[in-house]
């Protein structure tokens, strides 16, 4: 039998006291968003490299974007009508641990 755990978005309140904890990340567009600005590009993918371990090990991945030295990180469940739940708070975490810029 399959089964799938649906995670629930996480209420406005708890949300906003989990950003207090996360510099850097905001809410928009209805996602969990961060912006990394590196030197180089090669900083900017292997920051992505290591990310994409976490997010596996997770299976939550991100969406995001690179811009030569800049990753855009958006997190969101899609499975829980895309809104942010805490397995989106999880892996910010994880992606704040490995990062090695603000």
């Amino acid at each position: 039998m399959n089964t799938t755990t649906i995670t629930l978005p996480l209420a406005d309140e708890v949300l906003t006291g989990y950003l207090d904890q996360l510099p850097g990340w905001e809410i928009r567009h209805g996602a969990l968003e961060k912006t990394f600005k590196f030197e180089s590009f090669r900083e900017a993918l292997g920051f992505m490299v290591r990310v994409a371990f976490d997010a596996e090990a997770l299976n939550h991945h991100p969406e995001w974007t690179n811009i030569y030295d800049r990753v855009i990180v958006r997190l969101r469940t899609h499975e829980s009508q895309n809104q942010v739940t805490e397995k989106d708070i999880e892996l910010a975490r994880r992606i704040e641990s490995v990062s090695w810029v603000d």
